[in-house]
């Protein structure tokens, strides 16, 4: 008998993204209608791999070696009325303080106003999770009725073993509770069906179907992505 495995789940919008602009002020953000997902994490924690891996574009976030790169809240184009929004990386000492204090209004305007705003993915590196920003950030995105999905990405490096335990940890957390979560890797595509699905749900509703990988966001990990 033969197994093949099932067709990936792709969200055809993310393929088509294209970079629109970069603000530094909430007025100069695209006007707030539509849908959009918004993407969040610390510094160095592969913010903008995820962001690649994700609509399969390998440079349409760029890369780089230096943390905190990401000084702006840039905004892409998917299909009409949906857009990816990458906010700026936060958490890392060498960015001037003036500016560092100038994404605070900045996010908390864009998280407590947008009403177009769908979900916030949390990118977190599963190695070194939780940090102070990440409660600050998960706390006030609760509080602004904002649901909160965490990627605990670089999974790949950890055997499948300890990265399920160090999730279950984390989900023991009382700060955590009701926080959805999952396995991710930027650099082996681990997880990458499920959360395909996800922006799919937020997105676009009416246009999300079924898949062999749809189900278990929570649970384990994509089989292409586990470690041996």
């Amino acid at each position: 008998m033969n197994h093949t495995n099932p067709t990936p789940f792709r969200f055809a919008p993310l393929r088509r993204a294209s970079f629109r602009l970069s603000v530094t002020q909430a007025g100069q953000l695209p006007p707030d209608d539509g849908a959009e997902v918004a993407i969040a994490g610390r510094s160095n924690v592969g913010k903008s791999s995820t962001l690649n891996m994700l609509t399969e574009r390998r440079a349409l976030a760029r890369v780089s070696r230096t943390p905190g790169r990401t000084q702006a809240i840039n905004v892409f184009d998917l299909d009409p009325g949906q857009r990816l929004i990458d906010l700026p990386g936060y958490g890392y000492a060498k960015v001037p303080e003036a500016l560092r204090r100038s994404w605070g209004p900045l996010l908390e305007q864009y998280l407590r106003r947008r009403s177009s705003l769908r979900a916030l993915i949390l990118v977190m590196d599963i190695r070194h999770p939780y940090g102070p920003h990440d409660a600050d950030l998960i706390g006030f995105a609760a509080g602004c009725g904002r649901p909160v999905h965490v990627l605990l990405n670089k999974a790949d490096k950890l055997s499948r073993g300890a990265a399920l335990q160090e999730m279950a940890r984390l989900r023991r957390m009382p700060e955590l509770q009701g926080v959805a979560m999952q396995l991710f890797s930027a650099q082996t595509g681990q997880g990458l069906d499920e959360l395909h699905q996800l922006i799919a749900g937020w997105l676009a509703p009416g246009e999300q179907k079924e898949t062999p990988t749809s189900a278990g966001v929570n649970n384990e990990p994509s089989k292409g992505g586990e470690d041996s």
